[in-house]
């Protein structure tokens, strides 16, 4: 998940401490086996592009518990996304035992380069990585194991449930790629949707912003650094006043111009080879983000205008200058499900018959559910107790998470 703030839009007025097991019913999930998933999830590498290892430990164990091999499958996803990809999503596609309509339950395999690496460690109701370079990868192998969990349960005691479609995303830290590209003939319509990623179990993400992302090549002319620096145009020079202006004006970061927001970020910069050479060449690569898709895109003029303007300002001394290049790309459009849209419905009383108060919100980073809805069916996004996600300081809370078990396993049933 993107992570960013969250707007909450409704809040309880006060929230009973989660406890694992504290809701226990004879229809309770095993808390000690769902546990152990997680616990083996985090500790397989699985970066973006790189999730075929997390998918086959998932697939094993499906098939352990009883999902027929014709069950399971992997979209060509990966055959459709810009990154290189070693595998499409997974699904695993249940016929009903109960009429009902479709429901579908999705998270995301990948994690972000930092947790790869980690090793998660157990103190009490908290789960941290060893490592202490490495984050813990909870985000989003809680979600991952939320899924699954769910799945071995329905095997295992028989359950009576509606049609389902569990469907594992790759990708989804780059951009939301797996969902975007998803094969959707494979979902079947579903009527309801839930996604599982990070925070509160709790937190009902019913929104989130959309968001750009650009590439910009800047060229320079290359010249000897101490023979001959006035003949070159510095590429890092150029990229330097134009990130400057942008923090100076206001248009990087926490974005606040004539009533309106959004964010900005050059995320990473990449050139140059030694300190005696004047660089001719760098690659970044940026990103925009707002609510609004008409602010969003003045973010990218601007992003564009100071980099043109920072071209103009540096030339040799032949009054040569460089040049600038962008690839820009829309990673996913803004959402907001409407406020009696049955998912959202569905999972709050889910939350109040386990004797919690959900609490609706709105994200300012992008989920899967973004390209869930924008392909039209409606998601809400539940969180699964992870912390600080994106760094090493990442937990994960146990009660939290088997909270996150629980409702899943309601939401898949029909409870």
């Amino acid at each position: 998940m993107k992570k960013s703030r969250q707007t909450k839009i409704r809040g309880p007025a006060t929230r009973r401490k989660l406890k694992a097991g504290s809701a226990a019913s004879p229809g309770s999930c095993d808390s000690k086996r769902a546990i152990d998933l997680v616990m083996q999830l985090m500790a397989i590498p699985g970066a973006s592009g790189r999730e075929e290892a997390v998918a086959q430990f998932i697939t094993n164990q499906l098939e352990a518990a009883g999902a027929p091999k014709s069950a399971i499958c992997f979209d060509n996803a990966h055959q459709r996304t810009p990154f290189d990809a070693q595998i499409g999503n997974l699904l695993l596609r249940l016929p009903g035992t109960t009429r009902q309509g479709r429901r579908m339950l999705t998270a995301h395999l990948d994690t972000v380069p930092i947790c790869v690496g980690s090793r998660p460690v157990r103190k009490g109701k908290w789960v941290r990585s060893a490592d202490a370079h490495t984050g813990l990868g909870a985000d989003n192998r809680a979600g991952c194991a939320v899924l699954l969990n769910t799945a071995i349960e329905i095997f295992r005691r028989k359950l009576p449930h509606p049609p389902l479609i569990f469907c594992w995303f790759i990708q989804e830290e780059i951009g939301l790629q797996g969902s975007r590209a998803a094969t959707r003939s494979l979902w079947g319509k579903p009527r309801l949707a839930f996604n599982w990623d990070g925070g509160s179990p709790t937190k009902l993400t019913i929104g989130a912003t959309g968001g750009y992302r650009t590439s910009i090549e800047v060229e320079g002319i290359a010249s000897h650094a101490g023979g001959a620096p006035e003949h070159g145009v510095s590429a890092i020079t150029i990229a330097s006043l134009a990130i400057a202006d942008l923090h100076q004006r206001g248009w990087h970061g926490d974005i606040h111009q004539n009533g309106k927001h959004g964010t900005s970020n050059v995320g990473v910069i990449q050139g140059g080879a030694a300190t005696n050479v004047v660089t001719d060449r760098l690659s970044i690569r940026a990103e925009a983000r707002s609510h609004d898709p008409k602010f969003r895109k003045l973010i990218l003029r601007e992003i564009e205008r100071a980099f043109k303007d920072a071209v103009q300002q540096v030339r040799n001394v032949g009054g040569k200058r460089g040049k600038v290049r962008f690839d820009t790309n829309l990673d996913y459009e803004s959402f907001l499900l409407k406020q009696d849209e049955p998912c959202v419905l569905l999972a709050e009383s889910t939350i109040r018959a386990l004797g919690q108060e959900p609490v609706r919100a709105v994200a300012n980073g992008g989920v899967d559910a973004n390209w869930m809805t924008a392909h039209g069916v409606p998601t809400v996004t539940l969180g699964c107790g992870q912390r600080f996600q994106h760094t090493v300081s990442e937990t994960l809370n146990l009660d939290e998470f088997t909270m996150a078990c629980e409702i899943g396993l309601r939401l898949a049933t029909g409870d």
